[in-house]
């Protein structure tokens, strides 16, 4: 699929059997993403076989140990496989500390190079822009300054008519066409008619990923309309005591954020080791809004364009 998110790692901050910390695999046109790196992340990569060395960008939400204490053995297993690539990591201030004092201390040199961007998790900031798409973070509240992620397919390009092909257009003339132009002749007269020759874009496609938060309604116009978002939902509602105290949300909260921005598909995860049975959490969140999932460790959502 060209846009696919594979779930790691649902849990929240305590270990609970059968779950791991937050992590997640997005893959958009063949760009790999990792997203959040708790810890036994490259197992989990292993498990789902996804290969840790096509993914070029990690992105980290936040500076709590369940989000990022996955990232060494991930960087030091990259190395041994013998990668050469650049590694893009987005992040807040800190992280890049961390990392230089582990390989100070382990005497250890890497053989590619990790490219820092550090971020201000209180601000909309763009931090990835290719010719396919946007990844710009989303401000959330939280204990640590924290930030989602928003990643948005850029407008495709149109589709050529087959029916309509005649011979003598080349494929330059066809490259010209998917791009919304008209072909001109020495003249500047139109010789082919984009209109004619093509049908429109597939849609373009979005995600929300909405790490660790109090309720949060600042960010609905950010993410309105998204065709799928991730929103923890650590606890349930009779819980609401905690989730206040803690700044994170409940079940129903996420479902109300959804609801409220016109998401298409509503995904639930960092659930408090407290809950053996998830689906107290999933209906929930389902009584308000209805396209509701479970982060689970190995569900893979893809979107359609």
């Amino acid at each position: 699929m060209s846009f696919s998110l594979t779930i790691l790692g649902s849990s929240g901050a305590l270990p609970a059997i059968g779950r791991f910390p937050s992590s997640q695999h997005l893959t958009i046109q063949n760009r790999h993403f990792l997203i959040d790196c708790g810890e036994g992340v490259q197992m989990q990569l292993a498990k789902f076989q996804l290969s840790h060395q096509k993914i070029d960008h990690i992105f980290i939400s936040h500076l709590h140990g369940d989000h990022y204490l996955g990232l060494m053995p991930l960087l030091f297993s990259m190395h041994l496989n013998k990668r050469t690539n650049d590694l893009y990591l987005y992040s807040q201030k800190g992280l890049d500390e961390i990392i230089t004092l582990h390989l100070k201390y382990s005497n250890s040199f890497l053989n590619y190079r990790i490219i820092f961007h550090q971020f201000d998790a209180s601000k909309i900031q763009t931090l990835f822009e290719d010719d396919a798409l946007t990844v710009e973070t989303i401000p959330l509240i939280h204990k640590l300054d924290c930030a989602g992620f928003l990643f948005k397919e850029k407008i495709k390009p149109r589709k050529i008519n087959k029916d309509k092909l005649v011979a003598g257009l080349k494929l330059k003339q066809i490259a010209s066409l998917k791009t919304g132009a008209d072909i001109l002749d020495a003249q500047g007269n139109v010789l082919y008619k984009n209109e004619y020759f093509t049908l429109p874009p597939r849609p373009s496609l979005s995600y929300a990923y909405c790490s660790d938060t109090a309720w949060n309604e600042s960010m609905i116009n950010q993410i309105a309309n998204v065709d799928l978002i991730y929103h923890e939902a650590t606890f349930l509602h009779d819980d609401m005591a905690k989730a206040i105290e803690t700044k994170h949300s409940t079940a129903g909260q996420a479902a109300q954020i959804a609801q409220k921005a016109k998401a298409k598909k509503l995904i639930i995860g960092h659930f408090s080791a407290r809950y053996k049975n998830l689906n107290l959490l999933l209906d929930e969140a389902k009584n308000i809004f209805e396209n509701t999932e479970l982060a689970l460790e190995g569900a893979t959502f893809s979107l359609h364009d």
